[in-house]
């Protein structure tokens, strides 16, 4: 028995079907726009590099204007030494990343030049034109251990994948506002991430003569409380005509990781 109801003959049948169609079509189609314009997470793309380093250059009160522009000048003359570069090509990727940052207080931590790779003349001469722009802002205190927090998140979505992770602090004076500088250095070695040290001694670099006893000691300070992970070590500056020599050689020891040059 057949269902009553009007007959429709061969073209309604196939003008009903293509109906059909456009209606289980146009159902879909909604869903699958918004898939299209919904947003997709991607994975970022990370530049595998031998090193990540960050140089952090204290620039607290005891650091005057000309102790700042040596401190950078140094850092400049350094990235561009030809015996710095060779290190760097001689990596097994023969590239790093690189990132300058000055620091004071637990508030003052300041990027002067973003990751960036070097991998030879070109890009080392890059990061030093890139460095001298810009002012030194100072605060009075000095947070080494603010510090240490701040340059932990710098490596987090940096954009780069390195076989290291290198902090590099170089400074004047101890921890004296901020929680405990250990507790810092003791987060960043659980973390796998190697701090160095360059503390410079010499009273008369900086204004401050009548801490020069302290100031004597600080490469103990430094190898006590600051420094830590796999090779970490510090190198003194004594003398500022130095400075750029110290930096020289803490460089070739953090690029190239050789046990034999480890103190």
């Amino acid at each position: 028995m057949h269902s009553a109801g009007v007959a429709r003959n061969g073209p309604e049948l196939a003008l009903e079907g293509s109906r059909m169609v456009a209606r289980k079509w146009f159902a879909v189609v909604p869903l699958t726009a918004s898939m299209l314009v919904a947003p997709i997470p991607a994975a970022l793309a990370q530049v595998p590099v031998d090193l990540e380093l960050v140089l952090a250059v204290d620039v607290s009160g005891s650091i005057n204007d000309e102790d700042a522009a040596l401190q950078r000048g140094g850092y400049a003359r350094a990235v561009t030494d030809k015996r710095v570069i060779e290190a760097i090509q001689a990596g097994t990727l023969g590239r790093i990343a690189v990132t300058y940052v000055e620091w004071a207080d637990d508030q003052l931590q300041r990027t002067v030049v973003d990751w960036r790779v070097v991998d030879g003349p070109a890009t080392a001469k890059a990061f030093s034109k890139a460095l001298a722009g810009g002012p030194t802002v100072t605060e009075a205190r000095t947070s080494i251990s603010a510090l240490i927090d701040h340059c932990l998140g710098l490596f987090a979505d940096n954009g780069f994948d390195g076989t290291r992770q290198v902090i590099d602090i170089s400074g004047d004076g101890e921890n004296n506002v901020g929680r405990p500088v250990t507790l810092a250095r003791d987060d960043a070695i659980r973390a796998g991430v190697t701090i160095n040290g360059l503390p410079i001694l010499r009273a008369g670099l900086l204004p401050w003569a009548e801490d020069r006893d302290r100031r004597r000691h600080l490469d103990v300070y430094y190898q006590d409380n600051v420094i830590g992970g796999p090779g970490a070590f510090v190198v003194v500056v004594k003398d500022a005509h130095g400075f750029a020599d110290a930096i020289i050689a803490k460089l070739l020891k953090e690029i190239a990781a050789l046990p034999e040059l480890m103190p």
